[in-house]
């Protein structure tokens, strides 16, 4: 096939030798089947975002650290450079996650490099060698599915460790590899502990999870891994290993709805005129 101008810097560089065939195609990225030597690929080309995706990328970016000041104070302008540094920060996110999860045995796909702005990694394949097809694509047992289960639940807890949550885990990004369950796409994955979306996040993950996997096995509707783990969590006392039930006593008492309207109020102000100042600095520009 022809090679995509995204790839052809990697061709020269020799860093891959073949673009097989595309793999897919979103609208973060697209990922081609490569070689290199004799190993086969996957290589996952960035697409530059609009002015508009940064918006709804807010959530997932607050708590991450930024190189510089100079760069941390034109991202909240949202100058050009600014768009430029966060767009490099987006990507660059997906490729430490990938290096720091793989070290701490968490299944995601093996990453090769980051050669620019394409992170080249392993292709996570079926038994007969094919593309490994997504987990809401596979038909599975009832045994098969609780064991799947606890094997995601597990990886979430190591995540969960190294204080990172995938943010968008669903049976969309994940793989079902022979050996099991592979997790994909991380270029969101949020800061447990400087993020504060982070709890109703990592609930998502969980609850999406097992929303899927309790179409084989209906039980699972009845625990409750997530905010299991996650009271552990704020207590400094989960560990990677650490057994959990399922099981999760939920507080009852009478919501404080007058100090949650104030806590939105206050949110929506502080928008605003930070939404009012990145407008005067652009003006200024």
């Amino acid at each position: 096939m022809k090679t995509p101008p995204g790839l052809q810097p990697l061709i020269d560089d020799g860093v891959i030798d073949e673009v097989i065939r595309p793999l897919k195609s979103g609208k973060e990225a697209s990922v081609y089947v490569v070689r290199s030597g004799d190993e086969i690929r996957c290589a996952k080309v960035y697409k530059d975002m609009a002015q508009r995706s940064f918006q709804a990328r807010v959530q997932y970016q607050e708590g991450r650290k930024v190189r510089g000041s100079r760069q941390a104070r034109a991202i909240g302008k949202a100058t050009k450079f600014g768009r430029k540094e966060q767009e490099t920060a987006w990507k660059n996110t997906e490729v430490d996650a990938l290096y720091q999860l793989s070290a701490a045995h968490v299944r995601v796909p093996q990453p090769f490099g980051f050669f620019n702005g394409v992170l080249v990694m392993e292709l996570v394949t079926d038994s007969d060698g094919h593309s490994a097809p997504r987990l809401g694509e596979v038909e599975l047992e009832p045994d098969q599915a609780r064991g799947y289960f606890r094997f995601l639940i597990r990886q979430v807890v190591r995540m969960l460790c190294l204080g990172l949550i995938h943010g968008d885990l669903s049976e969309y990004n994940v793989l079902v590899a022979p050996e099991g369950p592979v997790i994909i796409d991380l270029p969101q994955a949020v800061s447990a502990a400087g993020n504060n979306n982070a709890r109703a996040m990592l609930l998502r993950d969980v609850n999406n999870i097992r929303s899927s996997l309790a179409r084989f096995a209906p039980e699972l509707m009845a625990t409750h891994f997530g905010e299991e783990m996650w009271a552990l969590f704020e207590k400094g006392e989960l560990q990677p290993e650490t057994e959990l039930t399922g099981a999760f006593v939920f507080k009852k008492g009478k919501a404080d709805v007058e100090s949650v309207l104030m806590s939105i109020e206050d949110a929506r102000q502080e928008a605003l005129i930070r939404q009012q100042g990145r407008e005067a600095a652009q003006h200024e520009e």
